[in-house]
């Protein structure tokens, strides 16, 4: 058993709900559950019910209408934009679906922008490191169209994993790529985080995807439906 010291994300009783033509939309509500350091931890279930507006609250990237989210100790609804940000940048990494590289920067690039934002030492040295890591050290300078779709998400890994952050969420991160890249992508993700004992937290709608983690929480029209 995991002891409670070790909750690196604690949900409680969150709700979101948002403004719209036909009046207020409900996207979650009553949502409580605790995610302890090391684990790896999914959220699934079906288009509309919740799953990325849960993580963006759990990131800081949005916050909820009721509830709250305390993030490595951090009540993240005491902290303004700024405050998020800062959390952000220095104990967290992210992958999405769409990579979220800058197409004007080489790899080498989009995987040292953190890093000298964070203040680290040695920006250049470690994004070299991270993206021999991830199997790209022949396109360092190679712009994100210049690099397939399995290669631009391994950049987004690297990134990701520059500076060694305490929490990864991942959003979908193999919606636009083929099964074979998938794959690669998916067995890369979790050697990472093994390897690193980051704490990895991972929205997507794919079972099979969902089955390499340890925890799986399911959500259905807004509520959690089971958390196995």
């Amino acid at each position: 058993m995991r002891s409670t010291s070790s909750v690196i994300v604690q949900a409680e009783k969150l709700g979101k709900q948002v403004l719209s033509p036909e009046g207020e939309l409900i996207i979650l509500q009553d949502i409580s559950f605790a995610i302890h350091e090391g684990e790896t931890f999914a959220v699934i279930g079906v288009s509309g019910s919740g799953k990325s507006t849960l993580l963006g609250l759990m990131a800081g990237l949005d916050i909820p209408t009721t509830g709250r989210i305390i993030l490595d100790g951090a009540d993240l609804n005491t902290l303004d934009e700024d405050g998020r940000a800062r959390i952000r940048n220095q104990r967290v990494g992210f992958v999405f679906q769409s990579f979220m590289l800058l197409p004007g920067l080489t790899a080498l690039e989009n995987v040292m922008l953190p890093l000298e934002l964070a203040g680290a030492p040695a920006p250049g040295a470690e994004a070299v490191d991270r993206l021999t890591e991830v199997g790209l050290a022949g396109r360092l300078h190679h712009y994100p169209a210049q690099l397939s779709g399995g290669e631009q998400q391994r950049v987004a890994i690297a990134r990701a994993f520059a500076g060694n952050p305490r929490i990864l969420f991942v959003d979908e991160p193999t919606g636009n790529l083929d099964q074979k890249t998938a794959q690669q992508v998916i067995d890369l993700l979790f050697k990472l985080n093994s390897d690193r004992n980051t704490t990895l937290v991972m929205v997507t709608h794919d079972p099979a995807i969902a089955d390499h983690c340890e925890r799986i929480l399911t959500l259905s029209g807004g509520r959690i439906l089971s958390d196995q």
